[in-house]
């Protein structure tokens, strides 16, 4: 495989380098689903010369629940800040050469709180939480159709939990501190984005951005604004929601004296994903990005007219880089479980010993023996869409080995990806002829080799692996106003940003093969969540009911039964 893959001189940016500008600097706040950290980067090149980074615990105070502490998001961002700012004067730098800041976060995790004293009224509910589900059934029934898909066309989303909308409606209906504050008409509500923004101005600025809002399931793809009818929908006051803004402007200067960023400019926020969609350079319609972490989020830049799925992708904002240009749209599809398959391979199997290990042990075996695993833990997302399906392993034999279930998984993540990319040839009618990929997965050389022999085309893995603080810190720099960066689609200019490129290896005929196999794969992982009726003999005039037994117990007896055997 070594022969497959070079270092390559590839990238689709330019900036305008003026040697006055060089002292110039970026910090970019970047907020993760389980870290906070802030960085800073010299312009117009664009290198990290300091960084610091905290984690935010995760709190689950059910099975399927989870939520952060939303002040120690901002506690743990400003110490980041602290201790990333006193590193300049070491390497030659004043505070004042710092220009503006970018922020980049996890999309969809929701915030309510009081507009008087700036305190959160609830925890965070974080972006995978499934607590809304009942939620969207009560919204569903008084749609005429009854079909998630109904708001599509107006917002590019289905009805899910996974969207703010259902979030805010489920607090408003539970959380009395936020009934009461909603009727004292002093609630606010945002994504993180908008939580920072309004500590950074002590509450001066109350605003989001095109990305960040187009995950909310109440802007209008194509106005770009909070639209009423679903804001009616849900039942959601215009007045506790963020001003939309575009990606790229100046939006105000930091107030708050707690910070030594007192002064310094605002100009950029973009969602994580998109974030790193711009940090791949993925400028022009066609081109396409995946990260690679414990699930995968696969972006294809569409252009300026947003394309509406009708296989289950999502519709989003892009980007918008500045008030007066149009905006550019994307269609996504994500794979929920990727880097969590391999976790789940460590601790619930334990059959492999690290995650990191995971390359070394899947590359022992030259194929997967036709072993097949459906990761399909929590049901399968785009473009199955479907909540009964449940994880398998398939073609065990008796000469199978941990070697091959571990290679297994990584051909799962592979599998999956071009699941989506079929769906998105098919929309976008792009020609999509490489995919760019990040994400601290993506460090793992044998699944970029796969993933390109899955895929059928090169696989650009960007030595950065994490891509978001940099396309965020390129959109604060390029703000009118900031000018310290212009993107220029048409130019190739390389001096930065090194890719690791991988080459199919695999011929069209293994291609359909080993992809056919997948697809029946996946077929027999559907239904498995569904409750089946048995009855036990004519004199039985109540069936009884029983129901499959769960994924995890039923992996850990066979692997106890495997493991056991190669002992």
């Amino acid at each position: 495989m070594a022969e497959n893959r070079r270092d390559v001189n590839f990238v689709t940016r330019t900036f305008d380098r003026s040697p006055s500008k060089s002292q110039y600097l970026v910090g970019v706040i970047d907020d993760g689903t389980s870290t906070v950290s802030f960085s800073i980067y010299t312009t117009p090149d664009f290198k990290e010369i300091a960084s610091h980074q905290l984690s935010i615990p995760m709190i689950s105070p059910k099975p399927g629940w989870y939520e952060q502490d939303a002040m120690a998001v901002i506690n743990n961002m400003y110490r980041c800040i602290e201790i990333t700012m006193s590193m300049l004067a070491s390497l030659g730098y004043k505070k004042e050469d710092l220009v503006t800041i970018g922020i980049t976060n996890q999309r969809e995790t929701t915030i309510m709180w009081d507009a008087i004293t700036g305190k959160p009224l609830h925890n965070a509910i974080v972006w995978n939480d499934i607590r809304t589900s009942s939620t969207v059934d009560q919204i569903v029934v008084h749609i005429p159709d009854k079909n998630i898909n109904h708001f599509k066309d107006k917002c590019g989303l289905p009805i899910s939990p996974y969207f703010p909308a259902l979030k805010i409606r489920w607090l408003m209906e539970n959380v009395p501190a936020i009934q009461r504050a909603c009727r004292e008409k002093r609630c606010k509500a945002g994504t993180i984005d908008s939580w920072i923004i309004w500590h950074l101005t002590k509450g001066g600025l109350h605003i989001t951005d095109v990305t960040n809002a187009s995950r909310t399931l109440l802007m209008n793809i194509s106005t770009l604004q909070w639209d009423h009818t679903l804001l009616k929908a849900f039942f959601i006051e215009i007045e506790m929601l963020p001003q939309i803004r575009s990606s790229s402007e100046i939006y105000g200067i930091v107030t708050d004296e707690r910070t030594s960023l007192l002064g310094v400019k605002i100009s950029g926020i973009l969602g994580n994903q998109q974030a790193s969609l711009l940090g791949q350079m993925c400028i022009k319609p066609g081109q396409a990005k995946n990260t690679y972490r414990a699930g995968c989020f696969l972006l294809c830049n569409t252009g300026h007219v947003p394309v509406i799925s009708r296989h289950g992708l999502l519709t989003t904002v892009a980007y918008k880089l500045g008030s007066n240009n149009p905006a550019t749209y994307a269609l996504e599809g994500a794979v929920a479980v990727a880097g969590h398959a391999l976790e789940w391979l460590e601790h619930q199997v334990r059959i492999l010993p690290r995650l990191e290990d995971a390359e070394k042990y899947a590359a022992a075996v030259p194929t997967t023996g036709d072993v097949y695993f459906v990761p399909a833990f929590t049901g399968l997302y785009a473009p199955y869409w479907r909540k009964d399906a449940r994880g398998l392993i398939v073609g065990l034999t008796q000469f199978s080995t941990k070697h091959h279930i571990i290679r297994a998984a990584l051909e799962a993540i592979c599998f999956q990806t071009r699941d989506i990319l079929e769906i998105m040839y098919k929309e976008t009618e792009q020609e999509i002829d490489k995919l760019h990929a990040d994400g601290q997965l993506s460090k793992n050389n044998l699944l970029m080799q796969l993933q390109a022999d899955t895929v059928g085309i090169p696989v650009f893995r960007s030595q950065l692996f994490d891509c978001a603080p940099f396309g965020v810190a390129m959109c604060a720099a390029q703000a009118h106003g900031i000018d310290l960066c212009r993107f220029d689609p048409d130019k190739k200019e390389y001096f930065n940003v090194f890719y690791d490129q991988f080459m199919p290896a695999s011929t069209d005929e293994e291609r359909k093969h080993r992809y056919g196999k997948w697809k029946r794969a996946v077929q027999r992982s559907f239904d498995w969540a569904v409750p089946t009726k048995l009855n036990v003999g004519p004199d039985i005039s109540r069936p009884t009911k029983i129901y499959v037994m769960p994924l995890s117990l039923f992996f850990l007896i066979s692997f106890a039964m495997i493991i056991h055997s190669w002992k």
